[in-house]
């Protein structure tokens, strides 16, 4: 498999060398949808200068977190989220029959993939480090990768299940557009400005508080006051991360074992 994914980044770089124009487009569309939504933010917090304790620079930090595990899913696992096209189509019934693991196989389906947005995102989180003074010492250097991968995974877990769904479901557009909803709008901002019921649903239905809320409260040193638990339950996004990985993955065989395909 390591064989294959080495071919597999091949293809991609020599597409992206191919096609120079499309790359162009799709990172200046990249730097556009980041560059509105926290301008968007901007003007928000110059209307409310503190959201409930946060500040602007604060809440930038909030987003380079979201943003860089947001990003590092979309460069490695996207994929996944075309499972239910490859199901209603039929044409998720190949990766049945060959050798590999069907999931692998999936990731590595060729798609013009580069990495500009993780390079994005990296150059943002260093700016939000810079904006919102967070200390800079050995724990954060250690811990913001893993808290990047762990926001990576937890991607990864929510969209393999809903992936999964479609093996029952087909058509699973709709809860598809709910989740992606759920975290693009609402990662945006401090949980605790929300309902309790909400909040319990970003913290621990939809864990998306992890990849960003919960680690930006303990690295900027703040008192967590959307569900009042300790700051240091930030730390643990990379165990959330692969604990929802294991728990979808299994979900994942379970649904193989009863896929039916659809006919076509």
């Amino acid at each position: 498999m390591l064989a294959a994914y080495v071919q597999y980044w091949r293809i991609n770089v020599l597409t992206m060398l191919e096609y120079r124009a499309n790359f162009i487009m799709w990172f200046a569309f990249t730097i556009v949808y980041h560059g509105v939504a926290l301008a968007a933010l901007y003007v928000t917090m110059r209307q409310f200068p503190s959201m409930n304790g946060w500040s602007f620079r604060e809440m930038f930090f909030l987003y380079a977190l979201w943003m860089c595990g947001h990003e590092l899913h979309n460069v490695l696992f996207f994929n996944v989220v075309t499972v239910p096209d490859f199901v209603r189509e039929g044409r998720f019934d190949r990766f049945l029959v060959r050798p590999l693991d069907t999931l692998f196989q999936v990731l590595t389906v060729p798609q013009q993939i580069s990495p500009d947005g993780i390079l994005l995102a990296i150059a943002t989180l260093v700016a939000a480090v810079a904006a919102a003074h967070v200390r800079v010492d050995a724990l954060l250097v250690l811990f913001v990768p893993l808290v990047v991968i762990g926001g990576a995974l937890i991607d990864l877990g929510i969209s393999l299940v809903v992936a999964t769904l479609s093996f029952w479901f087909v058509r699973v557009d709709t809860l598809r557009w709910v989740v992606m909803s759920l975290e693009q709008d609402f990662t945006r901002y401090p949980i605790s400005i929300y309902t309790r019921g909400v909040r319990i649903v970003l913290a621990f239905v939809f864990p998306f508080a992890f990849m960003n809320y919960f680690p930006a409260t303990y690295f900027l040193q703040k008192a967590e006051t959307g569900l009042h638990l300790n700051p240091t339950v930030g730390l643990l996004t990379p165990a959330i991360g692969a604990a929802w990985f294991l728990a979808s993955y299994a979900f994942w065989r379970i649904g193989l074992r009863y896929y039916q395909g659809t006919g076509s």
